[in-house]
Parts: C-alpha cells; structure tokens; sequence
C-alpha cells in the first residue's frame, strides 16, 4: 500500500455530496462506479509523505479532503513548495501518464482523505473512458497555467515583500472570507512552508509579516490572518 501510516475505509464516489463541485471527479455515474472498482480509499494524518521526487510512479492519489504540499529539492537541500493541493486535485498523474520518475514529492499538510489508484489501472481507466481521459487533460492544463503564474510571480517580483503581498492575495481570492475586520484567512502552513512558496527564509518572512502587521496591513490572531488593507498590498505588487 501507499503508506504505512494510513488508514484504509470504506468510501463510494457517488455519494460524495461535493464531488459535482471538483474538476475531475465531477464524472457521470457508471465513470465514478468504474473509478470506485480501482481505487483504495485510506485516511492520512498530517505529514504523511504520499510519493517521492524521483521515485518511480506507482500511480496516483485523488485528494478527497484535506491538503497536500507539492515540493521540489535541489541538491543542496533547497526546498521549493510549487504548489498546495485542493480537495478534487489528482496527484502523480503526469509522472503516472508518462512512466516517469515523480517530479515532485508529496505531503499532507492536514488530515487528509485520499484514492490511490494504481498505475496500471489508472491508464486502463483513462483508455476505456473518455469523459475521465478528458477531466484529467483539464486539470494538468489547469496545472500548467498554475505554474505559469507561479513563474511570473517569482520572476517578475523585484522584492520578497512584493512576492509575499502577491501570495497574500491569491489566497484572498482563493479562500479568503470577507468580514467587518477584513478579509479572513485560515493560514494553517508554518513561515517556514510560506518562505519554501516564495523562494525565501523563515527568517525573512517572520520579519515581512511583523512589518506588515506593524503598518496595520495585515492583522494575526494564531492561524487566522486578516487582510485588513487589501488595497496596501495591492499598491506593493503594482509598482
């Protein structure tokens, strides 16, 4: 099995009461029913390490719930996070696709649900249903125009400042919850984890954020953040 650390359970597709919500799992009835004949369906507490960067695909993880970081290394130990996981992603499918190494490693950064399905019963699945075939073509576009953004922002950015205001926004608009105070984040990842986003130090963000605090940008209650200047954060990545 995947991990030897997750808990196997039960669970049918069909009666995932958000799964019309999620890009690829939102499939006709006998495509779900053929997805459950294949997958293994385990419970994963956080920090478990779902594949390897350069491990050999063994096939890929459907994220139920939950969330998962997505990192790269570079040999001198640098860690890149490239992505954070939603629930409906699928994880490993184009090292999967292709029968090459992970080209990234995988971990949950909360408990998490998760479907494995194995590398030759996902390409088996992929070439009898169409309707799979395409959803998952559209979530790799979709990571390819993700990636693309990523890129723009670390390599336009002048200052990590500018990097970390970009950051803030994107999840102002992704997850954000507007309130009296301002707009409400639940930021559940470490400073080191937001530096490995932006391609800093824990250092350096711990020190941003004071800054951002101290000039009433942002507000910090534990794992809650508030935007309370959104527009202060706007003007930093404009410029």
């Amino acid at each position: 099995m995947p991990s030897p650390y997750n808990l196997e359970v039960e669970y049918n597709c069909n009666e995932c009461s958000v799964r019309a919500e999620r890009l690829f799992c939102n499939m006709a009835e006998p495509v779900v029913r053929a997805l459950d004949g294949v997958k293994f369906t385990s419970l994963y507490p956080k920090g478990s390490l779902l594949f390897v960067e350069g491990e050999e695909p063994r096939g890929v993880f459907i994220l139920c719930s939950g969330r998962a970081k997505l990192t790269t290394s570079s040999t001198e130990g640098k860690t890149l996070i490239v992505k954070i996981a939603e629930p409906g992603e699928v994880l490993g499918a184009s090292a999967t696709i292709l029968g090459r190494p992970y080209e990234v490693s995988a971990e949950t950064i909360e408990p998490s649900q998760l479907n494995f399905v194995k590398r030759e019963d996902f390409l088996k699945f992929l070439n009898t249903h169409l309707e799979a075939c395409m959803h998952t073509a559209q979530q790799l576009s979709e990571k390819y125009h993700s990636a693309q953004r990523e890129i723009r922002s670390l390599g336009l950015s002048q200052t990590t400042a500018e990097k970390l205001a970009r950051l803030l926004l994107d999840w102002c608009i992704s997850d954000g919850e507007a309130t009296p105070k301002g707009t409400r984040l639940k930021v559940l990842l470490t400073h080191e984890e937001i530096a490995q986003m932006i391609g800093t130090t824990r250092e350096t963000v711990t020190r941003l954020l004071s800054d951002f605090k101290r000039k009433k940008i942002i507000d910090v209650k534990g794992s809650t953040l508030f935007v309370v200047n959104r527009n202060d954060l706007e003007t930093m990545v404009s410029v």
